[in-house]
């Protein structure tokens, strides 16, 4: 899996939002292939597992209660080079920061409801990918 996939989760405030469709799309227009996509909402013990690295960080507890404050969508995208292609789809976590066009310059309300997440490396996108998925539940 490495070099070619990635997760991403559109998070609640985007889901809550119903921007599902236009964030499928953009990431669709971007030539990623969905490989495998779950609706789910974590609970306060599984968001904070899933972001265990950012613990003793100031917004951990935010982002936690954020993460398990509604249902999320988790997917495995498929592409060359999809890690580091996606990040640059999806823009910086401040949307003021992000880029025109980006995800999440279009879709998130600030820094801490992006809209969406984005694995930051080929290792943490399959530790993130086994998070939420079995081998048989992929493509």
């Amino acid at each position: 899996m490495a070099g070619n996939r990635t997760l991403t989760m559109i998070k609640p405030v985007a889901f809550q939002r119903n921007l599902t469709g236009p964030i499928l799309s953009k990431i669709n227009e971007a030539g990623f292939v969905i490989k495998a996509m779950k609706f789910i909402q974590l609970t306060k013990d599984q968001a904070s597992e899933f972001y265990k690295v950012h613990e003793g960080k100031p917004f951990y507890d935010n982002l936690t209660t954020f993460m398990s404050s509604g249902p999320i969508i988790a997917i495995i995208l498929e592409k060359e080079n999809a890690v580091e292609d996606f990040r640059k789809l999806i823009g910086a976590t401040d949307p003021v920061e992000a880029e025109d066009g980006t995800i999440r310059k279009l879709f998130a309300e600030s820094k801490s409801h992006n809209a969406v997440h984005g694995s930051d490396s080929d290792e943490n996108a399959i530790i993130e990918s086994d998070f939420f998925f079995s081998k048989t539940e992929r493509f």
